[in-house]
This record gives C-alpha cells, structure tokens and sequence, in this order.
C-alpha cells in the first residue's frame, strides 16, 4: 500500500526565513540587551527622573506601533520589502554605540526613540516579506521559526547582559557596548544573505492604510474590543519599571537583568500553550484570565517585600503578556470585516500607542511623587477597567466564533 506524504511534510522551510530568523534572534539580543540596562542607566548615571522615564518608554513603544501602521502600506506601495527590512534594521543597529557613548539624557533618549522607529519601520514589511516566500502549506510554521527565534534573542540578550555585568564589575556603559555586536550580524545577514521576493506594486498611487471614512462600517463589537485593548496599554505600563523595581528593592546590579530573563521566559513558555487552548476556549475567557494575572502581578510587585515575591510578580506578568498578548489581536482580527482588517489594525495600534505613552507617563510621574507601592497598586486599578469591558463585551457571533 503507497503512504501519501502530505505537502507539509515535503516542503522545507526556505532560505530566506531562516535568514530572518536568525535576523531577528541577534537583533532582539542586542536590543534587550540594552532594554535591561537602559532604566537603571538613565535614572541612576545620568540622573533622569521616573516620569521623564516613562514618558520616554511610552513615546518610544507607541513609535513602533503608530509607524507600523503606514511602513507595511508603503512596501506594498513599492513593490519591494528588503530595503525598508534594511533601513529599519540598520536604523535600529545605528543606534547601538550612542548608548554606551551618551553622557547626557538626550543622547540617549534620541538613541531609544530611533531603535523603536527602526522596529516600527521593518516590522509589517518584514511579516509580508514572510507572507510572500512562505509556501501555504507551511506559513504558519514560517511565522512561527521567525517568532521562536525572535523570543530566543530576547531571552538571550539578558542572560548575556548578566555574565558581562559580573565580568566587567557592573560598568554599564562597557556592557552596552557589546551590544553592537550582534546588530551588526543581524545586518550582516540582510544585506548578504536576504534576497528580494519579487514581489510586485499592489497599485500605481499610494493610499493610506488609515481610510477614516470606513471607520462607520465597523461593528460595536469592534469598537468594544478596541476599548478593551486602549485600556490594558493604559494599565500596562513599560517594563522599564520593573527594571527599576528591582534595583529599589536590593536587587544586586549584575542580577538586574534577571528580571527581563524571567519575565521573557515565562511569556514564551505559556504563549503557545495558550494560543492552541484559544483554538477551544472563548478569547475573553482567556483575556480575562490574563487581565487577572496583571492584577496579581501590580499587587504583589507593589505590595511585596521579599526577593521571592519580586521574581513571582515579574513571573505573573510574563504570564499575563502570555494571555493577552495574542488574545486582543485575534479579537481585533475576529470583529473587524475582513475587507477592512488592515484599516482595523491600524486603528487599534494607533489607539494602543496613544494610551501607551498616556500610561506610562503616568506611571512615573506616580513613582516621582508618591513611591513605587502608588505605581503598581495604580496599575492593578487601571487593570480593573478592562477586565470589566472584558466581561460586558458582546458575546461572539456563531459565525465568528
């Protein structure tokens, strides 16, 4: 009897995904590698303040969303996605030594917002460049190789941040520097070794992905969701302050890092885990599993007195990103008409950027004038009001479930 092999099993993952796998790996080392220094550098070396802080992060975060919306348009647009993967990569990589050689904040903040605005600039054409060389039969594996290699890097990059902290005896500004390495192969990698899909102009003009006018062709639902996500970015605020909260709580520098080494462990470890049970569960019951834990995490973060309850907070949060993350996006997806999922999109992460820099400013100005225990405790209120839009939502259509 002749076995049928299916064409998933016969098709290798091409060349080129690889390649941006491994892109993606040594760029998110090097950058979390500076993300989980960068907090204590500019509040304690250069002396910035917890509010400047987080209006910085927030700014920056929302950057990389609010650009997202249009770099994706304009690869369509040009028929062409290598050189805005290049330019947004080599944007990111050229900011690497201004860490280490900033002797005033607003080096290093202007190095902070141009990384963010690289991601923001490479991240849509780099998923459509995905789209593009993938076969059918395997472009879920496709996106999911880029993705695994991306959390390595960013499970890697603090774990590297810690050995360099003790070898080097907690001289920030030496370890930064190492930063610049694996940037530089990541561009390496594109510039020789990424080729172009021959992908061809959707259309002769360019046309914005924002189309206000199809605004009144989305649901209640829709809109419902969209508050649901606006409201969690308000609540969850950077992760710099967790970086912060261990230093405040005597955490040893060169363990510092440790914090972001949990927290990306843990929310790698119970993605997919959770992406497979959304396939059975309904995706608020699993948002609203997620906004809970975000809860717990403020709470014991801000309440805590204890190494011990520090690392489970930073875990509950890993675990909180784990739910929500891939959760709100596959609402949005859900509610949106599929002609118009693009426009849906951009309109979310417009609004997410928006709440973004609106939370974490907040988050800080909350440290500077009443403490850390103010901040998390704000936070696990703020969480409240999307687990509550969370439980009051309109229920799934039979259709769209």
């Amino acid at each position: 009897m002749t076995v049928n092999v299916t064409s998933s099993e016969k098709i290798s993952i091409p060349r080129s995904i690889w390649t941006l796998g491994f892109v993606s790996l040594f760029m998110d080392m090097s950058s979390e590698l500076v993300h989980a220094l960068l907090p204590i550098f500019l509040v304690s070396t250069l002396g910035l303040s917890a509010t400047a802080l987080g209006m910085i992060e927030g700014v920056a975060e929302a950057t990389a969303l609010i650009v997202k919306i249009f770099s994706g348009a304009i690869s369509d647009y040009l028929g062409r996605r290598k050189g805005l993967i290049l330019f947004g990569y080599g944007l990111a990589a050229l900011t690497k030594p201004l860490f280490p050689l900033a002797t005033v904040p607003a080096v290093a903040i202007t190095a902070r917002l141009l990384d963010r605005l690289g991601k923001g600039i490479r991240g849509a054409p780099r998923d459509a460049f995905v789209a593009d060389v993938a076969p059918p039969a395997i472009r879920g594996a496709c996106f999911g190789l880029r993705q695994s290699m991306d959390t390595v890097g960013a499970f890697l990059g603090p774990l590297l941040a810690i050995g360099l902290m003790f070898h080097f005896s907690d001289h920030i500004r030496t370890v930064l520097w190492f930063s610049v390495i694996p940037a530089i192969i990541a561009i390496a990698l594109i510039a020789f070794g990424l080729g172009e899909t021959g992908h061809t102009p959707a259309r002769r003009t360019f046309r914005s992905p924002l189309h206000w006018r199809s605004l009144r062709e989305f649901s209640a639902r829709y809109w419902w969701y969209v508050g649901i996500g606006a409201s969690v970015m308000l609540a969850r605020f950077s992760e710099a302050f967790l970086v912060l909260r261990a230093q405040q709580a005597g955490l040893e520098l060169a363990w510092i890092p440790g914090v972001m080494v949990v927290m990306s462990l843990v929310y790698s470890v119970s993605a997919y885990p959770v992406g497979k049970l959304s396939d059975r569960l309904n995706h608020r019951v699993l948002l609203g599993m997620g906004l809970t834990f975000l809860i717990v995490a403020d709470l014991l973060l801000g309440l805590g007195h204890s190494m011990l309850l520090l690392f489970v907070g930073v875990a509950v949060w890993g675990l909180h990103m784990g739910f929500t993350q891939g959760v709100v996006t596959a609402l949005i997806a859900e509610a949106a008409p599929p002609t118009l999922r693009g426009t849906a999109f951009g309109v979310f992460n417009l609004a997410c950027g928006l709440c973004m820099i609106v939370g974490s400013t907040l988050a800080g100005w909350l440290w500077d004038r009443f403490g850390s225990p103010t901040t998390f405790v704000a936070g696990a209120a703020l969480a409240v009001v999307p687990l509550v839009l969370c439980l009051l939502a309109p229920r799934q259509t039979p259709s769209s479930a």
